[in-house]
């Protein structure tokens, strides 16, 4: 258990020091660790174990975090503008009001996410697994989520302004007072869908119909 804390607290280190060359960090056991409003921009964490850390209010801008393990990690308000998540695990951490435009997040897994007013504009969350994640007032304009997961998700209130959409999967998803104005819905499942009061103006539904009316009230 030392040598677990010292190796914690000599990276930490080495992490904090802006004098310090080092920037790869790829595969590092870094469980639990604390890395409240670091700057972590740049650094690779390809692999890294960061499972239940706080990296809440951090900079990983342009950070590398493919295949990281993020399991229940708190990275409420952090920045990941352009960061890579490629494949890497989110189950159940908490993403609230982070920053994630420009992010790689293809394969990534989301199940039980929160992302609760999380700006996800440009984001790359294809063939993503965002089962049961929370996602309401989230910012997903122009984003691309072909194929993504979203079974159970909710999205109530969520801006898909021009997202792809295609062949997701929304099975019994919360769409309430989303704005899906533009969105590809094509091959879309919407099966047991919640759209309440959901904004659908020039919106490609799933048969590939372009929906006309502004404002859809049924569920």
């Amino acid at each position: 258990m030392r040598n677990y804390a010292d190796k914690q607290e000599l990276i930490l280190n080495q992490i904090k020091d802006k004098f310090c060359q080092r920037r790869d960090f790829s595969r590092c056991d870094l469980s639990g660790i604390d890395l409240r409003a670091v700057d972590l921009s740049g650094l690779n964490l390809i692999g890294a174990d960061l499972q239940g850390a706080n990296l809440s209010g951090s900079v990983l801008t342009a950070a590398n975090l493919s295949g990281a393990n993020l399991m229940q990690a708190s990275l409420c308000k952090a920045n990941l503008y352009e960061a890579s998540l490629s494949e890497a695990n989110l189950t159940n951490a908490d993403l609230t009001n982070t920053n994630l435009c420009r992010a790689l997040l293809w394969r990534s897994q989301c199940s039980g996410s929160k992302l609760w007013g999380a700006s996800l504009c440009d984001a790359d969350l294809s063939e993503a697994d965002l089962s049961a994640a929370t996602l309401i007032e989230a910012s997903l304009i122009e984003a691309n989520l072909v194929k993504a997961n979203l079974a159970g998700a909710k999205l109530c209130g969520a801006i898909l302004l021009e997202a792809n959409l295609t062949e997701v999967n929304l099975t019994g998803a919360d769409l309430t007072w989303a704005n899906l104005t533009k969105t590809n819905l094509r091959k879309a499942n919407l099966c047991q869908t919640k759209m309440m009061y959901a904004k659908l103006r020039n919106t490609i539904m799933p048969d590939g119909k372009i929906h006309a009316p502004q404002i859809v009230i049924f569920e």
